[in-house]
């Protein structure tokens, strides 16, 4: 009785499980191929698919050249990910008039319908089902995730490109300190001293914005980081449940939001497309990309590979537009980008998740 309820379990669990998603449910550090056989005889009346009044079930873990081609699949699109939010800086930088609350407005719509249509094909009838699964929890998250979005575009008309980038790419240490204050969770030494190295990053971009005029976008970065740590915070409560439609809800309250903010709705046409493609591009296509790449890569890692977008995003913006970070950035970036590194391929070596 006790092997039969262990089957049934087993094989009610694989059963609500793709074929894609059930090697995910196995440690990645098993290098050989193994197989798990049970075999039971049970009367035909069971109500089991069995054949010669015997149930088999087989679980085969993959081989190494599968979960290696899995492994690089991931790396592919984790980098896409942050190619694509890569073009903030770049989009920006070109818009001709519209203001900040006219850009989160047409952005925000954009978010919401690509999101939204994605998760329609994925679900079909059950869309609204998967809306409504996220509870309160994911109506916290997306308050959360708006209210950094909104920041983030504001950061940016305010200070360099460089600055906000790197500042929110000092996420996952800030990430792991409030986890430390709030929910106790042991840092390591090395943490303490990536986050060190950080905040005295961190430091060197605020002696910037004092000399060139841009601390009020500096400002608006570190609130921007922890609205989005809090934001993680919640996901990582939440890992049983799919919390994509999080991020097209956030998009449709910064909608409802800034519509209240909004002046003047008329931009050029030059404009929309750049709002539409922050919206739809930019942010939809590359959270899209690195939500799929933490299914086949571990969390740290899509972390490390997503920091492309903390290297190409200023660079884009240098040489599109000639925006030259400062030597106080260069080297602020530089120490942040060391800290986050340092902590990530720590965090990879352990197996630890962040």
């Amino acid at each position: 009785a006790g092997i039969f309820t262990t089957v049934d379990a087993v094989s009610g669990y694989l059963a609500g499980m793709t074929g894609s998603e059930i090697p995910n449910r196995f440690s990645r550090r098993q290098a050989k191929p193994c197989i798990i056989g049970f075999m039971l005889s049970l009367p035909p009346e069971s109500g089991y698919p069995i054949r010669n009044n015997t149930l088999r079930l087989q679980i085969s873990h993959p081989g190494p050249v599968h979960m290696q081609s899995r492994y690089l699949f991931g790396i592919l699109i984790a980098l896409l990910g942050g190619a694509c939010l890569s073009t903030s800086g770049i989009l920006l930088r070109n818009l001709e008039s519209a203001g900040g609350w006219q850009i989160v407005f047409y952005r925000s719509w954009a978010l919401f319908f690509t999101i939204t249509l994605l998760l329609a094909v994925r679900y079909r009838s059950a869309t609204f089902r998967a809306f409504h699964d996220i509870g309160v929890r994911g109506l916290s998250a997306a308050t959360l995730l708006g209210l950094g979005s909104i920041l983030y575009i504001f950061a940016i008309l305010n200070t360099t490109v460089a600055n906000v980038v790197f500042i929110i790419g000092s996420a996952p240490l800030v990430t792991a300190l409030v986890a430390w204050i709030l929910l106790g969770e042991r840092i390591r030494r090395s943490g303490i001293v990536t986050m060190a190295g950080a905040v005295c990053g961190i430091g060197l971009m605020f002696v910037d914005g004092l000399a060139s005029g841009g601390m009020l976008g500096n400002v608006l970065a570190i609130v921007m980081v922890l609205t989005f740590a809090f934001y993680l915070l919640i996901l990582r409560s939440s890992r049983n449940t799919d919390m994509t439609p999080v991020v097209a809800l956030s998009g449709l309250l910064m909608a409802f939001f800034s519509m209240t903010m909004v002046d003047n709705f008329t931009v050029s046409i030059h404009d929309l497309v750049i709002c539409l493609a922050l919206g739809s591009f930019q942010l939809g296509l590359g959270f899209l990309f690195l939500t799929l790449a933490s299914r086949y890569i571990p969390a740290a890692e899509v972390a490390l590979f997503a920091m492309s977008e903390s290297v190409l995003n200023p660079l884009l913006v240098w040489i599109g537009v000639n925006e030259v970070p400062s030597s106080y950035t260069l080297m602020g970036s530089a120490v942040i980008l060391l800290s986050v590194l340092t902590y990530s391929l720590i965090a990879i070596h352990s197996g630890k998740p962040t």
